[in-house]
């Protein structure tokens, strides 16, 4: 497989993990998960976790994969890439995943004294990438090992950060973010 092969399946496969944190974000608001429960002095996970923007998020990435699959054929003929489809586990799992990615990150930074908001790189980045692989290969293990190969993962550990912090920052600048990270 050449690099610009596995850019468009690595960004392709993603794409149903990329959107949802975004669609959450624009969903905004509502009941918190944890309810304003502390533990050790520190909310659980914050105003900024809510089941709202949970469903919304899970939702937008499932519409997304199913629209994606649609389109699969005809999209890959265009670029000269064998694009594949989602099954149904995978539909759910991978925007799920980032859900719980972002979640657990959520919870690490309360853990270790960060405010919402605060930076925590690395896991910023990566935290939904990460649970959306691990849902993935959980749901449908054969179609993520034929599908998640070392190339595409690879790919997708060097743009996952580079479109979180580019995405990040246009949230910022359009007022969607109190910060650019």
């Amino acid at each position: 497989m050449n690099i610009v092969d596995a850019i468009v399946l690595a960004f392709w496969v993603m794409l149903p993990a990329y959107v949802p944190n975004n669609a959450a974000v624009l969903a905004g608001g509502g009941r918190p998960i944890d309810g304003g429960r502390t533990w050790g002095g520190r909310r659980v996970l914050g105003d900024g976790k809510t089941w709202r923007g949970t469903l919304v998020g899970t939702l937008a990435g499932a519409a997304l994969a199913l629209a994606l699959s649609a389109v699969a054929g005809d999209v890959g003929d265009v670029l000269g890439v064998a694009l594949p489809t989602f099954p149904a586990p995978v539909v759910v799992a991978l925007p799920f995943g980032a859900m719980l990615g972002d979640i657990a990150a959520s919870f690490l930074k309360r853990r270790t004294g960060r405010e919402r908001g605060a930076a925590f790189p690395g896991v910023d980045q990566l935290d939904f990438a990460v649970a959306a692989l691990a849902l993935a290969f959980l749901a449908a293990p054969g179609w993520a090992t034929e599908t998640f190969t070392l190339p595409v993962l690879a790919v997708i550990f060097v743009l996952t950060p580079l479109l979180h912090v580019t995405t990040n920052i246009g949230a910022y600048w359009l007022g969607l973010k109190n910060e650019p990270w």
